[in-house]
Order: C-alpha cells, then structure tokens, then sequence
C-alpha cells in the first residue's frame, strides 16, 4: 500500500525546514548582540580626524610591544632602541576577544626588563588592549595577542 503525498504534507515540511532555519538564526542574532562588547569610540567622526596624527607619533616612538603568560603572570615588554623601557600604564584590559566576561586589569610592577602583573588565564588566544603614556607625552595604543599554550 502506497501513500500518496498531499499538498499539507509539502507545506508542514517546508514549514518545519524553515522553523528551524529561522529559530537557528534567531539564538546565533541574540547571542551575537549579547555578548558584542560595546562601542569602540562614541563618535568615529572625531577620532577619524585625530587617527593620522596620533598613529605617526605613535610610530616615531619606535616601540616593539609584547606580552606573554607564563605561570599565571602576564609578562609586558615595550622595547625602544634595543632597550626596555617603562612608560606609565593608563589603561590596560586582558581578556578574551569575543567576551567581556573574564577581562582583568592588571597591575603591573616594573622588573628591571618587563611590566609583570598577576593574571588568571586558561588555554587560548587573549588581549591586552594597552594603552601606555611615553616620557614625551605620546598616548600609545596597541592591542596586544596573547597566545597562552598553559
């Protein structure tokens, strides 16, 4: 005995694929928005204008910033002329790029060679979105990949 496909067996088949569709792309939009971190700069207009002039004096400090983790401390190193330095630490969140829910402020201490702060970070890929005051004035703003293999 055969049975015959009607035309509500099509539609309740198409009604159930696209349902699913559309309810899979409704958790990822909520998610999204959910965990999106925020603004970057309240108005891009503004920082659009000052962007040129601020990334040449960032550049002539002629900086080489890194950072990495090893046994639960984040080791900063800002390298000028072959020689560390220790600019003065305005801001500095660690955290995870896609979330703000486990982001760290450091408070880093000067060694003699790197800025060290106690963190707390798994496996992974990390931030640390710096920003760093030169002897001269210069703002200097760099967000820093972190790769901890712990």
């Amino acid at each position: 005995m055969t049975r015959e496909i009607k035309g509500w067996h099509v539609f309740t088949c198409f009604a159930v694929a696209f349902g699913i569709i559309i309810a899979v792309n409704l958790v990822l939009a909520v998610n999204a928005v959910r965990t999106f971190p925020g603004l970057e700069t309240a108005n891009s207009y503004v920082a659009s204008q000052r962007f040129e002039a601020d990334r040449d004096a960032q550049d002539a400090l002629n900086w080489d910033v890194s950072a990495q983790v090893s046994g639960g401390k984040l080791y900063l190193r800002v390298i000028e002329d072959g020689a560390p330095v220790s600019p003065e630490i305005e801001s500095a969140v660690f955290g995870r790029a896609t979330s703000v829910a486990r982001d760290q402020t450091p408070d880093f201490r000067w060694t003699g060679d790197a800025l060290v702060a106690d963190v707390a970070a798994g496996p992974g890929n990390w931030n640390l979105r710096l920003e760093a005051r030169a002897a001269d004035g210069t703002l200097f703003k760099q967000r820093v990949i972190v790769k901890v293999a712990e």
